[in-house]
């Protein structure tokens, strides 16, 4: 994405206030303080409940949550066994034990746990509502929730909706999981009956700004997250949804980027002014630094968060992302590695894989950052334009043959999104990797005369790429006595697409003077019309008075 540099640079001057009040001590103040992302807060409420109210299996169940938001999946499982040590059928323990599993990417665990759940639920419908909740936990880079997740969520939620049908929670997640399998009339009639039964829920609000945000209704969006803090003006979560549609507002519609992305900047400013401004709602502003693009002050963020005494180690991923996209790659390396070191296997994701192949890409290290890029693929094959990127590095390594398979497998992978330049690309390759003594040689030819094919076709005013489909036909003929002519037509159009364009420059000079020469062979043994060769040479040497055939010809003319 294009970077856009001025998101929220104020930001990083929010000064970070310890909070000194004493919290109400209920479980509602603290499921409030949740649905707010205020967590440092809802954990310091709950971690006194469960010590004061120590026997109620639901304070470890929320304590637990806190957690799971956070991706801290070992303390949300003590606190999830606790609840359970506490009441033995306790289904929303269950249904966390579950949902640690899940992020921890432990499918048969967390199946385990959710039929656990379900089978001790009962006449609760929370169980349901945090199965279903839990297989919309984000798993991957971009933050989407699978087709199979989002469906084996709404599997559970009408179950739930059975017991209850008129739960606002349980409706609002049906809402979410529709809205992931990109369902959005079933969706906005989920999020429509959860605000009709609760008009003071700003949750259902919310989530239907999201579902405008989606579908750019932009103005419907922005009115959604109006009406939620109308409702209660500090819930946080209205300023980052608000935030992030704007700046999809922003790369939308062009004409409204500045005044948009200044907006996104404030909306997140308030945003986390109005959480706790912990290490965890940072990272969270930086996983939206990264989704802006705004990489400047990313690497600012993160290293200001890798000197914070609680510091998560993720914050190395924000240090070696940025820094790559800085070009500070030495420092962006090293954060990699740190990355790798300190994280757990289930929590390196396949972006980390391809940020780690680039620094090492540029750091000098080809082939072991191609590994790396192969492994990206390996873990998410939608990843096409990694193709592009193994393609170019085994180019610069001179590895043509090689990198014009890379270069055909992206454009056969990249479908609608597919580059011209790939195309033209994978046909330089083929045409430099070209040796008459390979045995695929022929096919060698066959392919870079494709690839060039589709480039002029699709792009008719691109002279390189008549140039080099002539210099790939050209190679069929192998005698020259005996000339057939194939890169004519090619030299041909070549000359007329560079003089529409005006007056040539020393670099096409000689491309005009090598397409005039080719010219000159043909006229001169194949069509036998000395006027025309003469005439041809005469431009070869016009335009590059060192072409070596043109001075060969009229060495020949003058003995």
């Amino acid at each position: 994405m294009k970077m856009i540099s001025k998101i929220a640079k104020t930001t990083l001057g929010l000064v970070l206030i310890g909070s000194s009040s004493v919290f109400a001590q209920s479980l509602a103040d603290a499921k409030k303080a949740i649905d707010a992302e205020q967590y440092q807060k809802a954990k310091s409420m709950l971690k006194n409940l469960t010590t004061t109210q120590a026997d109620k299996d639901e304070n470890f169940f929320y304590l637990g949550w806190v957690y799971v938001k956070q991706d801290y999946s070992d303390s949300a499982k003590v606190a999830f066994n606790k609840g359970i040590a506490v009441n033995p059928k306790s289904g929303l323990n269950y249904a966390g034990l579950g949902a640690a599993a899940f992020i921890d990417k432990d499918r048969a665990t967390a199946t385990t746990n959710f039929n656990q759940a379900i089978s001790l639920a009962g006449k609760n419908v929370k169980p349901f509502v945090y199965v279903g909740k839990a297989y919309l936990l984000p798993l991957t880079a971009d933050g989407k929730v699978t087709k199979d997740d989002a469906s084996a969520a709404l599997a559970v939620l009408q179950k739930g909706k059975v017991v209850n049908p008129k739960d606002v929670e349980l409706l609002v997640t049906i809402g979410d999981a529709y809205r992931s399998q990109v369902q959005s009339n079933e969706a906005y009639a989920a999020y429509s009956d959860a605000a009709t039964l609760d008009p003071k829920n700003p949750n259902a609000k919310v989530a239907t700004g999201v579902l405008w945000k989606f579908a750019n209704n932009f103005d419907g969006a922005e009115t959604q997250f109006k009406d939620a803090l109308a409702i209660d003006p500090n819930f946080g979560p209205a300023y980052r949804e608000w935030a992030e549609t704007d700046l999809r507002w922003a790369t939308t519609d062009p004409k409204m980027a500045s005044e948009k992305v200044k907006q996104a900047a404030d909306n997140y400013k308030k945003y986390l002014s109005l959480t706790d401004l912990s290490v965890e709602s940072r990272m969270r502003y930086a996983d939206f630094l990264i989704q802006a693009g705004d990489f400047k002050t990313l690497q600012v963020e993160a290293t200001a968060l890798s000197q914070a005494a609680n510091s998560n180690s993720r914050v190395y991923r924000y240090l070696a992302y940025s820094a790559y996209e800085n070009k500070d790659y030495p420092a962006g390396l090293t954060a990699i590695n740190t990355w790798f070191q300190k994280a757990e296997p289930k929590r390196i994701l396949p972006r980390d894989y391809l940020y780690k192949g680039r620094l090492e890409i540029a750091s000098n290290q080809d082939s072991v950052g191609i590994n790396t890029l192969k492994k990206a693929l390996e873990l998410d094959s939608t990843q096409t334009d990694v193709y592009s990127e193994i393609a170019k590095s085994l180019f610069r390594q001179k590895k043509y043959v090689q990198a014009g398979d890379a270069y055909r497998t992206a454009t056969l992978k990249a479908g609608r999104s597919v580059k011209l330049t790939d195309y033209f690309y994978e046909g330089i390759s083929y045409y430099y990797g070209y040796d008459v003594k390979l045995p695929n040689a022929d096919t060698l030819i066959v392919r870079a005369d494709s690839a060039f094919s589709y480039v002029m076709a699709k792009s008719p005013t691109t002279a390189d790429a008549y140039l080099y489909r002539a210099r790939v036909n050209e190679l069929k003929d192998k005698d020259r006595n005996n000339i057939v002519g194939y890169a004519k037509p090619f030299y041909e159009k070549y000359i007329e697409v560079v003089l529409a364009k005006g007056a040539p420059d020393d670099k096409t000079k000689k491309a005009l003077a090598e397409s005039y020469a080719y010219l000159g062979t043909i006229y001169e043994f194949k069509e036998k019309d000395e006027v025309k060769a003469a005439e041809n040479f005469n431009k070869a040497k016009e335009n590059d008075p060192a072409n070596k055939q043109a001075a060969a010809y009229f060495a020949k003319k003058t003995k």
